[in-house]
């Protein structure tokens, strides 16, 4: 007469594994930790890096990526400064919406009154302005308005975002006044930080004709051009040669976006390299699984001998426990993308910034917990299946 032999179907194994997990819940806690950090830390690493970039692409959807800048071209030698009517030649062009300029006033300095000493500038730089500046770089308004840049205007000024602090200026009204030149000036508007232009945060604005009086030798160091959305590369070759028409090679045009752009490409280098510490974390819950398995293994000989013993075959065994670590590492890899979604959450809800969790992140991190389930359950589960019979004579 032939012994019984078991049959265990998918429903009967998966039966199995949680009860064995849940006689040991400490140990299996434990184990499953090490596998939630490793993939909290991807999905936070990845999430985070996601939610900043979808607010870098908030930014320049705003701002806009079709502004150019026009400043002399850097480069061994002594290059030309811009020439005087660079302004007008740039608006002459098809592919231009607006245009705007600035020019260093070498000379000027601004301070909060007349009493303070000279060398005391705070690093505030004073520029000449003609065209509508923040118009063109997309920047907004802490308070006030632009200044009237008519060359006839009357004094006034415009604080950057980091010359308005620096001078301890936070509202602009009638009375607000700073000194330029031995003359007091009016302040009419205090911007925002310009994220298109960083360096405009520390100066000050004033009309060509108070520059004038400061020594301004009328020649911009930057021209600011929106153009068409589809004209940026075209307008991109035309302005130096509109700007110098004998020599477009002294004058460099660049994208101020390209820069925020780049920054993002650096963000993406550290988020690759965060993702593999989170690999690493989880390598390191994945050996945890094993050897949890292996030692359950161990004190489960006595009951695997008598399953054998009433007929259960090798692969039966071998299934359970492989079973229990594939739950045991999918239990880990739902609490890792549980905490590395609250993590991202958390993050994008205190900086503003969208919440933008890649599908692909927490397929794959869901995907990595059951390969790692599995890899690690191989060698538990075939020692398992080589239990014999006899074991549970260990028992009694």
């Amino acid at each position: 007469m032939s012994a019984v032999r078991s049959r265990l179907g998918p429903g009967d194994l998966l039966r199995l594994g949680v009860f064995g997990l849940r006689t040991r819940p400490g140990r299996v806690v434990l184990s499953a930790l090490g596998i939630a950090i490793g993939i909290a830390a991807m999905i936070a690493v990845v999430g985070i890096s996601s939610s900043s970039k979808a607010k870098l692409d908030q930014v320049l959807d705003a701002l806009g990526t079709n502004v150019l800048t026009a400043t002399k071209a850097q480069g061994f030698g002594e290059t030309p400064p811009l020439p005087g009517t660079a302004l007008e030649s740039v608006l002459r062009q098809d592919d231009v919406e607006e245009a705007a300029a600035v020019g260093t006033v070498a000379d000027g300095h601004v301070y909060r009154n007349a009493y303070i000493p000279e060398p005391e500038t705070k690093g505030i730089g004073l520029l000449a302005a003609w065209g509508d500046v923040p118009g063109v770089l997309g920047g907004e308004f802490a308070s006030g308005h632009w200044i009237d840049d008519r060359a006839d205007a009357p004094p006034q000024a415009v604080l950057g975002a980091g010359a308005a602090k620096s001078l301890g200026i936070d509202v602009v009204g009638p009375g607000t006044h700073v000194w330029i030149g031995g003359q007091w000036v009016q302040v009419v508007g205090v911007l925002q930080p310009v994220q298109l232009a960083g360096d405009l945060d520390q100066q000050v604005f004033v009309p060509r004709g108070l520059a004038q009086q400061l020594g301004f030798d009328g020649a911009p160091t930057a021209v600011y051009t929106r153009v068409v959305p589809d004209g940026v590369e075209q307008a991109r070759d035309v302005l130096a040669g509109a700007i110098r028409p004998g020599s477009p090679q002294d004058v460099g045009v660049t994208r101020p976006s390209d820069a925020l752009a780049a920054k993002n490409a650096t963000d993406d280098s550290f988020t690759g390299l965060l993702v593999g510490i989170g690999g690493v974390a989880l390598l390191v819950g994945g050996i945890g699984v094993a050897n949890t398995m292996v030692i359950t293994v161990l004190e489960r000989r006595a009951e695997v001998g008598v399953r054998r013993a009433l007929g259960a075959r090798r692969r039966n065994i071998r299934d359970q426990f492989l079973v229990e670590s594939l739950l045991l590492s999918f239990v880990g890899g739902v609490a890792g993308v549980v905490i590395g979604v609250g993590v991202t959450v958390a993050f994008a809800l205190g900086q503003g910034c969208p919440v933008a969790v890649p599908l692909w992140a927490v397929a794959g991190g869901l995907g990595a917990t059951v390969v790692i389930g599995g890899i690690s359950g191989l060698y538990p589960a075939a020692r398992a299946a080589r239990i014999p019979p006899t074991s549970a004579l260990a028992a009694v």
